[in-house]
């Protein structure tokens, strides 16, 4: 579990139908970047989970996170709204909420409805993808 990159939705329903799947695209996205880009050993794992783990289990909230989804739905995003800076904001539309030092590596991905959360996502691969998971890479590493 020492190496896991987690990707959180809501266990609310709406979360389930809409988040989830941005959840896999963007773990799809992820494989993509781990393929062009790290070793034939991989350095981390990619896990999509509910806020519900994440928030009753301490070792999941060590790991790199990204969490997905509006806080009306998703608890995390919630508890997270006021600790990660926005980066990529269209007001009243979307957010991504990161900190661009990688010293915190928990990221906020949402909108205000199902297609402005699919376009943060967007903006989050197009933007901000391959540095996260360089510095996911680096502080996963083992040794």
């Amino acid at each position: 579990m020492d190496r896991l990159l987690l990707l959180v939705t809501g266990a609310h329903l709406r979360a389930e139908s809409g988040d989830r799947p941005i959840a896999y695209r963007l773990r799809e996205a992820i494989l993509n970047w781990r393929e062009r880009s790290a070793p034939s050993e991989p350095l981390f794992d990619t896990l999509v989970c509910t806020d519900v783990w994440w928030i009753n289990n301490e070792d999941l909230q060590r790991q790199p996170t990204i969490s997905i989804g509006g806080p009306g739905v998703n608890a995390l995003t919630a508890q997270l709204g006021e600790a990660v800076p926005a980066a990529f904001v269209i007001e009243d539309d979307l957010i991504v909420q990161i900190d661009l030092d990688f010293t915190d590596l928990r990221t906020v991905i949402w909108g205000m409805d199902h297609a402005a959360t699919i376009r943060a996502a967007e903006a989050f691969v197009d933007r901000y993808l391959d540095d996260y998971l360089s510095a996911v890479s680096d502080r996963l590493s083992p040794g």
